[in-house]
């Protein structure tokens, strides 16, 4: 077994996290907010679009959205740094087939319909996709996975190592007080679930 195929296996282990989305956070990938952030490897209307789909997946509640910790900035940083030539193509190519599905659905791109048909264009991949691996079974970790649940997994990373997702969404203590064995949840984090294990960083 080679250094990937033994990533591969690690992080699917770990909740099926691909392996650049690992490294990526290893070697100190997180969203940062700057609203002037320009894409690296995107285009602005490809970043646009992963942008509006990354806020879908994650809006704007009584916390802030992707949009609003940089979720957008750390997907195209991560596809440019950390993502295979073979995996930044698949993303691209999955991105342009759902901009593609907009338009025969509704005559305009993904970014200039309205947000009811965004959400319900989202809703459709996704479950599509989920399916597909669904009926996979064991062998759903062998599918490349398509421009929908990457753009998911990395938003999802990228939000909860942000400092927002790690500290207003989850429970943080960057300096853990004494231990306390099997307590519930809701006595162990007000209810949140812990942004890092007791003694590590986000």
């Amino acid at each position: 077994m080679n250094r990937r195929e033994a990533l591969q296996q690690v992080t699917w282990l770990m909740g099926g996290l691909s392996a650049p989305a690992v490294l990526g956070v290893l070697d100190g990938c997180r969203a940062a907010e700057n609203a002037a952030w320009k894409p690296q490897f995107l285009s602005e209307g490809q970043a646009e679009l992963v942008a509006e789909v990354a806020e879908i997946m994650i809006p704007r509640t009584a916390t802030p959205g992707a949009k609003d910790v940089g979720v957008p900035a750390f997907i195209d940083a991560m596809l440019k740094e950390t993502y295979p030539r073979e995996d930044r193509e698949r993303y691209v190519s999955g991105l342009e087939a759902f901009d593609a599905a907009a338009r025969a659905a509704h005559g305009e791109g993904f970014v200039r319909l309205d947000a009811p048909q965004r959400l319900a264009l989202v809703q459709r991949f996704h479950d599509a996709a989920l399916a597909e691996e669904g009926a996979a079974g064991p062998q759903a970790r062998t599918l490349q996975r398509p421009f929908i649940l990457m753009t998911k997994e990395l938003a999802l990373l990228g939000f909860f190592t942000s400092r927002v997702g790690a500290t207003q969404v989850l429970q943080y203590v960057a300096i853990p007080g004494s231990y306390h064995a099997c307590v519930p949840l809701v006595q162990a984090g007000n209810g949140k679930t812990w942004a890092v294990e007791p003694g590590g960083r986000f």
